[in-house]
Parts: C-alpha cells; structure tokens; sequence
C-alpha cells in the first residue's frame, strides 16, 4: 500500500494506475472499525485501484463539539487497510485541504436537506462534509466512491452534491455495520462506559420495532416517534430526533403520504457519545 500525503504525489500515482482500470474511493476520518473496513471491501469489487482518505476535517465541527478529542489511530488504520489490499492511503494535513482560514474558505452547499434532522442539531455540518467531499473527489478524481448508510442523511447530501455539479462519480451507499447485539459500528462508541454501552443497543432496537408497527398498518407517526422517544429517554439517552421521513426526499412521513419506501432516523446523546441510526422499511 502506498501512503501519500501530498497531492502532487496523489495524482501522480493515480495517473499511472487508471490505466489499469478504474479507482474507487472511500474517505474516512480514521479510527477505522470493522464496518469501515467493509466498505474497502465493497470498494474492490468495483475498481481495479483503491484509495482510502483519512482526514478529520474541522469545518463539520461545531464550536462545542468533539474535534480535538475525536480519536485519532493513523499507526493502526494503516495497519487494518494494508491488511484489506487496499492501494493508496491519503492522509493530507489540515494546511492541505485548507490553506485559507476556515472563515474565508469556499464552501459547498447542498440547501433543503442539509438544513434537517442532523443539519438542525448541528448548524452547518452538512456544509462542511459537502465542501471536504467535493475537495477530496476533486483531489482523488475516482470513477465511484463509497459511503456507509449509516448516516443516511450524508449520503443524501453526497448524492445530491455528485447530481447537481454533474460529478462523474458513481455512488454506493453500504449496508450499516452492526456489532452482534445490534449497535451500528461507529467510532464515537468507544466514549461509552460500559453501562451506556449496554444501554446503547436500546435505539436500534427501538427502530427495529418502529419498522415492524409501520408494517403492520400503523400510520399515527407523531405517536409511534412520542412513544419512542420516551422509551429511550426513561432508558437514559437524551434523544435528538426520531423522524419517519421518505427514502428519496427526507420529508416527514405523516398520515394520508403517499410513500412507499420510508427510512426511520435517530440521533441521541448517551452519556458523551451522540449516535446516529437508521433502518429502511417498505410500507406497501
């Protein structure tokens, strides 16, 4: 595995190695975990050359958020990509990716859906992962790139992002990775104690049934997310959100909608951990 920090070098690798095929891309912020490690996987079976970023980007941020905290394990990730096979690990510094100060940098902006749910909780999140996306795949140039669905709502924004600015990027959204009690694989787990890490399973949990009554012909949403709400809250979270929202727009689902294809999102704090999860349901 090559390991690149400059962009010269970046591109200069990669104009030898598209020759031999396509190149496949999957940015991260490091502290690399099982379900990151699927998505290099995923990343193979779609291009003969894979990149992999690791960049912890502060403009998706807030000012009273965990940026100087956020885990940071270079010596091992690079361990668990060359494990994977995957080609080159790019690593730029935040002088790299921002040699103006944040204030006077430019920006991507994805209006409408960047403004919901995590976008409301976080005031201009969206806008940096747009603007540090659209800089990486300006960076790297690949033919697809590959996303957790975990966050569900970034991978909207991503796709939206590639659509509108007429990226010739193809898109793959993965599969949440799960630890075996149900918990979606994340790198802020790891700020859990180990009583929240018992309790923390209780959100997916809670998803799972809010699915299940969907199918079932249960269409009062505002009740199903109030009841919901307060099974996590009495189990000790301070939830966020839990919205029942179509799969395509991030609408709100209510009464009377007609949709199909609807996705379940929530986001809560447990202790110093704030989690994010979804899952899809078909109500037809």
């Amino acid at each position: 595995m090559i390991q690149v920090e400059e962009l010269q070098r970046l591109r200069g690798d990669l104009a030898q190695r598209r020759a031999q095929g396509a190149v496949a891309f999957v940015p991260t912020m490091g502290n690399l975990h099982a379900g990151h490690l699927t998505l290099v996987r995923e990343a193979r079976r779609h291009a003969e050359t894979v990149v992999v970023s690791i960049f912890v980007n502060p403009m998706q941020f807030g000012a009273n958020e965990d940026l100087d905290r956020y885990p940071r394990t270079l010596a091992a990730d690079r361990a668990a990509l060359e494990g994977e096979g995957a080609d080159i690990l790019f690593f730029p510094g935040v002088a790299a990716m921002y040699p103006r100060p944040l204030d006077q940098q430019t920006r991507v902006e994805v209006p409408g859906i960047s403004e919901l749910y995590c976008g409301a909780s976080r005031p201009g999140h969206f806008v940096g992962v747009a603007t540090v996306v659209c800089k990486l795949f300006n960076m790297v140039q690949p033919d697809v790139a590959v996303f957790g669905k975990k966050d569900f709502q970034q991978l909207l924004v991503i796709r939206r992002m590639v659509e509108d600015l007429a990226m010739p990027i193809e898109i793959v959204g993965v599969d949440t990775a799960r630890e075996p009690d149900g918990l979606a694989m994340s790198s802020r787990n790891r700020y859990l104690t180990e009583e929240q890490r018992r309790t923390a399973p209780l959100l997916h949990r809670q998803l799972v049934q809010l699915a299940e009554r969907l199918r079932l012909g249960e269409r009062d949403t505002a009740m199903l997310r109030q009841q919901a709400t307060e099974a996590l809250d009495e189990a000790g979270f301070a939830t966020d959100y839990i919205e029942i929202v179509d799969t395509a727009t991030l609408q709100r689902v209510v009464p009377g909608s007609a949709c199909d294809q609807v996705v379940i999102l929530a986001a809560a704090h447990l202790g110093g951990a704030r989690l994010i999860d979804n899952i899809e349901a078909n109500l037809s």
